[in-house]
């Protein structure tokens, strides 16, 4: 690979050329273009992003209330050592990346406002070319790489899902999703319905409770919650031992990772003394018809994430008595509001559709293989990062039941040893294809709605490319298994075919 990027000429336009191209500046771009530097310093590499900042997630929810609900000590990236509180909120998270990005000089690698609509794989010139249009010209530019790194995400981000209901038309008031959060949107003294019962729910219900006439939270059905302080005893103490940062980091992170661990194991295992482990947490806050009512999910823990609440403040907002909790299904939109299947007649200034997300596979760009439109959902998975017949092409998708950026610094790692595994070797391209001992494998969805089952990767399955019934060719969201076996991948393993 060359280590400069050329400019081609064209009668059109420019191509561009970069050995890597990284597509997206959220946390898992930021992460791979800090990998690029620090192990494959002689590589040429860009970062394009659709938005006009770094920040993915952090910079589309605008929300108020917006905060992690997963620890920054695992959250955050290995190499950098997190200083605040556990749960952060998103101009924290932006702030951290912010350094990142300014300590290790990365914001030349980056061009924002660039928008890949295309990208097709050429076997002749073992490249892929990419088409994008930038945002501030509105002209359409090129750029051919020999590695493909696709960090954009897995969902959409121009626009949430918002279920149809019969009678939306008619509703009076606003309607709202928190992805796309008005800036000037004015709740103060009104009447303000959130649907849903995830961490978005229960973030922004509290966030907004004080300043709202009242917030009602609707939703389907129950979900579980961890409340607990925003604090990590552990590092607590060792900052109070003046232990370098770099070594609390580490620590909390093993010890954290360690108990999330056992946490996992016993779910899946004992359930129901799971389960009342955390309906515990809400009975320290709310009286016991509630918890039945609201807070008793049918399903066993984890199969759908649980959401941290620091210092229990949805709890305390419902105790208060300026939020509350309805557990009903809608049965249709009226001028004034919602009313439900029960009968009851819920009255809205504002409803906030916190309903989720619609997968993106893949960044929605229009791929192709030699001019030959490539579907995914035809393909299997090696690892959850890899697909079978796709050449030179990373896919960073984390995890559900552990930090997403866990697995960004795994694949880090695994595509820097594969790129510098493809030089030794004279390689110019790697594909995965299953082997002959994979030839009967039953091929199987992406994950299994047993074992996890949230409403975006159901309405999406069919996207997604199928797996198989061995490790190799399944995205087993196991951290605490790939920790080791993602680093100890044979790189000759038949699964790569090297040309």
């Amino acid at each position: 690979m060359t280590a400069t990027a050329t400019l081609t000429r064209t009668a059109s336009q420019t191509t561009e050329h970069f050995d890597v191209i990284i597509v997206g500046a959220g946390i898992s771009g930021i992460g791979g273009a800090y990998h690029m530097s620090q192990q494959r310093p002689g590589a040429s590499y860009v970062v394009l992003e659709t938005q006009e900042s770094f920040g993915g997630t952090w910079l589309t929810h605008k929300y108020p209330g917006i905060r992690s609900d997963s620890d920054l000590y695992t959250f955050g990236y290995r190499f950098k050592p997190w200083t605040g509180t556990p749960i952060a909120t998103a101009a924290e998270i932006l702030t951290y990346m912010n350094e990142v990005i300014a300590d290790n000089d990365l914001g030349r690698h980056i061009r924002y406002g660039h928008t890949i609509t295309k990208a097709n794989w050429s076997n002749a010139d073992n490249l892929w070319t990419l088409e994008a249009t930038r945002a501030d010209t509105g002209e359409s530019v090129r750029f051919t790489t020999n590695f493909l790194w696709m960090c954009q995400g897995y969902y959409r981000h121009g626009q949430g899902y918002t279920p149809e209901w019969e009678g939306m038309a008619d509703y009076k008031g606003q309607i709202v999703h928190p992805q796309t959060w008005p800036e000037n949107l004015d709740y103060k003294g009104k009447k303000v319905i959130v649907i849903g019962s995830g961490a978005t729910a229960a973030t922004l219900a509290p966030a907004i409770a004080g300043d709202c006439a009242h917030v009602t939270v609707l939703q389907r059905s129950p979900t579980y919650f961890i409340p607990g302080r925003n604090a990590n005893e552990l590092a607590d103490t060792l900052r109070q031992l003046e232990i370098d940062e770099t070594w609390i980091h580490e620590i909390v992170r093993r010890k954290i990772l360690f108990d999330q661990a056992a946490f996992t194991k016993r779910a899946l295992e004992e359930p129901e003394i799971v389960k009342e482990e955390l309906l515990a947490g809400v009975r320290a806050f709310l009286p016991e018809d509630q918890v039945v009512k609201h807070f008793m999910p049918t399903y066993r823990p984890w199969r759908q994430r649980i959401a941290f609440i620091p210092d229990g403040d949805l709890f305390q907002g419902i105790r208060s008595g300026k939020a509350s909790v309805v557990t009903d299904e809608i049965e249709r939109f009226t001028e004034k509001g919602v009313l439900l299947k029960s009968g009851e007649t819920l009255e809205a200034d504002i409803v906030v559709t916190a309903t989720g997300f619609d997968l993106n596979v893949l960044g929605d760009i229009d791929f192709a293989i030699d001019g030959q439109p490539l579907d995914f959902a035809k393909t299997v998975t090696y690892r959850g990062m890899m697909f079978t017949g796709v050449p030179n092409l990373i896919w960073v998708f984390g995890y559900f039941r552990a930090s997403w950026t866990l697995r960004a610094d795994l694949i880090g790692d695994f595509v820097a040893r594969l790129l510098k595994h493809m030089d030794e070797k004279g390689a110019k391209r790697v594909t995965p294809a299953l082997r002959p001992q994979d030839k009967d494998m039953p091929l199987l969805p992406w994950i299994d709605p047993e074992n996890f089952n949230p409403g975006y990767l159901m309405r999406g399955m069919h996207l997604l490319p199928r797996s198989g019934d061995k490790d190799e060719w399944r995205h087993t969201q196991d951290y605490w298994a790939e920790k080791d076996e993602i680093p100890a991948i044979d790189l000759d393993d038949p699964a790569f075919v090297y040309e």
